[in-house]
């Protein structure tokens, strides 16, 4: 499998690449350097084709690797709910991709970052 080493080691990598997956379930935008765009591009799809699957093999092993952090707090009367990234996935994210086969983000290229000119982007899903 190719893929981009980010110049880290395996462990940094995978976990830089479990948060910034995280983050775009949450967010559903942020900005980061291309190179780490194109790289969490993979993760999130595959991501989002297991919250399509929706059963509960693909919900453990997307619950493997999302992070268990709190997406929204909602009131409903007198409770309040509070939604993780992995229930974001799997309620809000995975329905509205049902009728798409694929191609779930999209990448736009921005002015280089202003300390080191690192080309920047713009992840967000569509």
């Amino acid at each position: 499998m190719a893929y981009r080493k980010l110049g880290r080691t395996s462990s940094q990598r995978k976990a830089l690449l479990r948060d910034l997956t995280t983050d775009l379930i949450i967010n559903e935008s942020i900005v980061t350097t291309e190179t780490r765009a194109k790289e969490i591009r993979k993760t999130v799809e595959k991501m989002i084709t297991l919250g399509k699957r929706g059963d509960l093999h693909a919900r453990r092993q997307a619950a493997a690797f999302v992070r268990n952090e709190v997406a929204s707090i909602k009131e409903d009367g007198d409770d309040i709910v509070v939604e993780t990234a992995l229930q974001k996935l799997f309620n809000d994210l995975a329905p509205r991709y049902k009728e798409r086969n694929g191609g779930y983000t999209r990448i736009l290229k921005t002015e280089p970052r202003r300390g080191d000119a690192a080309p920047m982007a713009i992840i967000e899903l569509v």
